[in-house]
């Protein structure tokens, strides 16, 4: 009988979160789930077999508070899905400060910050930390001009998981960058391709083709390789 699997998934209230939680409980893995407001989640709480708890990633007490309380959890996959779309206007003249640092701190800078913190609790040679990425974070494929700024804050989360990555020294991590495909979701929108079951299926499937390989992978939801 083999062990069962345990999951951490960042930002799990709704959209692929939501439904990466749906997938992995298919699945047989045991599930804690993180959502910034409890009395929004009654989707997730209506699944039953999932721990939740409440996470504003942005917030760094938080995240301390966090660890704390699974300090004695070790997990097979953590799973940063959290992030936001930004403003509405994402010309460099269309957006302010604020929102442009929001942004970026959301995207970029709370999960590599977030991922430092519970590093240590994944599992050892078999554990899986991955972040939801998406193909507009490629800066050698032009595409969507109108995210300018989502586009460059999913750079940045690639450049800065290349910099944890290489911090790790002699720990052996399998690290995924994944792009879920354009799915229907609130910020894909109604006329995307996928929707959410399709998409996470494939991500829990990279998850599970990925698992022990070590190294960084910039991958879709169908396991294919993303230029950087």
């Amino acid at each position: 009988m083999s062990k069962v699997k345990t999951a951490l998934i960042i930002g799990a209230s709704r959209g692929l979160g939501l439904g990466l939680v749906k997938t992995l409980l298919a699945d047989g893995w045991q599930v804690t789930a993180t959502v910034r407001n409890p009395q929004k989640a009654d989707a997730l709480q209506a699944l039953g077999k999932v721990r939740i708890e409440k996470l504003d990633m942005d917030d760094q007490q938080a995240v301390i508070a966090l660890s704390q309380q699974l300090k004695g959890d070790v997990f097979d996959l953590l799973f940063v899905n959290a992030g936001v779309k930004g403003p509405d206007v994402q010309t460099p003249g269309g957006a302010t400060l604020a929102e442009v640092g929001q942004l970026f701190f959301t995207n970029a800078v709370a999960p590599i910050n977030l991922a430092q913190r519970f590093v240590g609790q994944i599992r050892p040679e078999t554990g899986v930390l991955a972040f939801m990425s998406s193909v507009l974070g490629s800066v050698t494929m032009p595409d969507a001009p109108e995210l300018a700024l989502y586009k460059a804050s999913k750079a940045a989360l690639n450049s800065m998981t290349n910099s944890f990555v290489t911090q790790l020294g002699e720990q052996k991590l399998t690290v995924l960058s994944l792009h879920p495909g354009w799915v229907k979701t609130d910020m894909g929108g109604e006329g995307a391709d996928l929707d959410v079951e399709t998409s996470t299926r494939g991500l829990v499937d990279q998850v599970n083709a990925y698992t022990g390989k070590g190294g960084h992978h910039f991958v879709n939801y169908k396991g294919e390789t993303i230029p950087w």
